[in-house]
């Protein structure tokens, strides 16, 4: 295995190469996997084909127990079968795009704003590992911001400022802003959770700001003046010095930390082109020794 950092963002993005993660089983090659993702937050590995079945093995095999409450598990019936696997795609079960107004399309038009996997879940989304199973002929890039460094760069005022702060977030709140409603069964099963604003790896020590779309709210502060630091806090994170753009190769799989990043997909024309990814996700919880 070869650890590659990246030109852009080299304390940020690596290549990993020479390995098939389909057939890595070996205790010790995944610490050092979960190792390269605290030090670097977004991995990406070419020329790995999963089927769902196998990346539904190595995500577990990778860090245990799945996120299944997703906001596409709730629109309706899972065309891959299995909750834990998120359908990132702009087709239905019978492969044609969807249409405009299909609810699908409607709320996953969201995913193009800034957010991390799973942040609306108590125990929160972790690691996100997305297998790219047909990609356009344009580009349809995911766009990943680093948090670590964000929270570095900030005054000492402001880090005083957030300190302890706990947010309220919400994917029924972020879809709304973009004209999207649940129903009120639906937003039953998405009822939301709190987290704290500002992390620290319990392996490293290192801080991070904890931001994202579906952050609605900072507990005991008025809303609007709440929403305002949400505001200015994802317009400091998401500077071009902080975002790295990752551009598609058909089987490529990206693994990347939602405790220390943001992301988001990027548009292209998705009533002309298919784009077809499966979404792992898995929870914060403490790693199976």
């Amino acid at each position: 295995m070869r650890i590659t950092s990246g030109q852009a963002n080299p304390r940020f993005v690596a290549e990993v190469s020479g390995i098939d993660l389909r057939e890595t089983q070996d205790r010790e090659l995944l610490g050092s996997l979960r190792a390269a993702m605290d030090e670097y937050a977004v991995l990406v590995f070419r020329n790995q084909p999963f089927t769902n079945d196998e990346q539904l093995a190595f995500a577990q095999r990778f860090d245990g127990v799945l996120h299944t409450k997703t906001s596409v598990a709730v629109l309706g019936k899972n065309r891959f079968g299995n909750e834990a696997l998120t359908d990132v795609s702009n087709v239905g079960a019978g492969g044609d795009i969807l249409a405009a107004d299909d609810r699908r399309r409607m709320s996953t038009v969201s995913n193009r704003l800034w957010h991390t996997d799973a942040s609306f879940e108590e125990p929160a989304g972790r690691y996100s590992m997305l297998s790219a199973r047909v990609v356009p002929p344009v580009r349809a890039d995911t766009e990943f911001a680093d948090m670590r460094a964000a929270y570095d760069a900030l005054d000492d005022a402001m880090k005083a400022t957030i300190d302890g702060l706990q947010v309220h977030h919400s994917i029924a709140y972020s879809r709304h802003v973009m004209g999207f409603d649940f129903s009120p069964e639906e937003r039953e099963k998405l009822k939301g959770a709190d987290h704290p604003l500002v992390l620290a790896n319990v392996r490293t020590g290192r801080r991070s700001l904890y931001l994202a779309s579906h952050a609605e709210s900072v507990l005991d502060m008025p809303v609007p003046e709440g929403r305002l630091l949400l505001r200015d806090l994802i317009e400091h994170a998401t500077q071009p010095r902080f975002v790295h753009a990752h551009v598609w190769q058909p089987d490529d799989f990206v693994i990347w930390d939602n405790l220390a990043t943001m992301h988001r997909a990027r548009p292209f024309d998705d009533r002309k082109y298919r784009r077809e990814m499966c979404r792992t996700t898995t929870l914060d919880l403490p790693f199976a020794v």
